[in-house]
């Protein structure tokens, strides 16, 4: 009776991590991305993107980011951010700082819904690279390195890495970077 138990319980467990992967749900900072919420309902549940979401709150962007978009957003995690110089985010935070966070947060989005094949299709149209413009007004750059490996470069020319491609929202598209970019 003890295996029968364990049995059924494996097999159930096995179905509802079946469900759950069926659902469209990825895994970013220990936590389900639902497709069925937008960029900010998924963000603040993300262990990896506290600071990120901090940022959003203080530059008053958390209204545009529950707006229907369709936005893609390159999400710094808190390891990128952690990168800064020292001092860097909590300056940044500051109420009279809002217009260099807000720059900087907007740098980070780019207007329609771009998951990993649009980018690629973007690319190889563009003979390697592809320059995309940024809610910011500022343009990014991508180019690939692999098979399938996007890399980002910021104005000064500072590349960034998506660790985490085509985290669908109901309003654009979460791709999660390892860098906190640049504009001018």
């Amino acid at each position: 009776m003890k295996y029968k138990t364990i049995f059924v319980a494996v097999t159930l467990s096995a179905v509802v991590s079946g469900a759950f992967a069926a659902s469209g749900a990825v895994m970013v900072g220990g936590q389900a991305m639902y497709p069925s919420k937008d960029i900010v309902d998924n963000a603040v549940n993300s262990a990896d993107h506290t600071t990120l979401v901090a940022a959003v709150k203080a530059a008053g962007l958390v209204d545009t980011l529950k707006s229907p978009g369709p936005f893609t957003v390159f999400a710094p995690t808190n390891e990128a951010f952690a990168a800064l110089p020292a001092g860097t985010v909590e300056t940044l935070v500051r109420p009279e700082n809002k217009a260099t966070l807000t720059g900087i947060l907007t740098y980070h989005v780019i207007p329609g819904r771009y998951d990993f094949q649009k980018l690629d299709e973007a690319i190889k149209a563009g003979g390697g690279k592809a320059e995309l413009k940024t809610v910011n007004g500022e343009p990014l750059t991508f180019t690939e390195n692999g098979p399938h490996n996007i890399v980002v470069m910021d104005a000064a020319g500072h590349t960034a890495d998506i660790s985490t491609y085509d985290v669908i929202q109901s309003n654009g598209v979460i791709m999660v970077v390892d860098k906190v970019l640049m504009p001018k």
